[in-house]
């Protein structure tokens, strides 16, 4: 059998009640932790990537500059240190900024999603088990978009855009 991350199971409070498998996990639809990071350059523009067509959830959509799952005993901020190591190869040399956070629900997978950003001019190393492709893009060519075809984004992305656009 293969080696499995282990996930927090939290409560409606985002409190730890106990310890169990991803994939028990995700197929009890019971409430976890995740995180998303948006990348920023010095231009106002952010780094978007194409996930990977060989992922489980939404294979071959737009999606933040990183996301990933908070490990068991992990914090939310070095999930997402990690997730940018390891997904597109960012070290990041100042803290992270936490922008918001979206309550676990159907529409986030059942996962507490906090929300930081942080800014690099890259070039990045893309993931290729992760990531397809990456790019940059403006906020308008963002707001165009999740406007004239938003199914080429992932939903979580999509509610992540509409609350920062809305707190801005």
């Amino acid at each position: 059998m293969m080696d499995e991350d282990i996930f927090d199971v939290v409560n409606e409070h985002d409190e730890v009640v106990e310890q169990l498998p991803r994939s028990l996990v995700h197929a009890q639809e019971l409430l976890h932790r995740a995180v998303h990071v948006l990348v920023f350059n010095n231009k106002g523009q952010v780094f978007l990537q194409l996930r990977s067509k060989t992922k489980d959830n939404d294979p071959g959509l737009w999606d933040n500059s990183c996301s990933g799952h908070v490990d068991a005993g992990e914090s939310y901020v070095v999930a997402a240190e990690r997730e940018l190591m390891e997904e597109i190869g960012l070290l990041v040399e100042k803290p992270l900024e936490e922008l918001f956070k979206l309550t676990a629900s159907p529409e986030t997978g059942m996962e507490f999603v906090t929300i930081f950003m942080t800014e690099a001019e890259g070039p990045f190393d893309l993931c290729p088990e992760e990531i397809d492709e990456g790019r940059w893009a403006s906020t308008t060519e963002i707001r165009l978009a999740l406007q004239t075809e938003p199914e080429n984004y992932t939903p979580t992305f999509r509610m992540i855009w509409e609350q920062l656009e809305n707190s801005y």
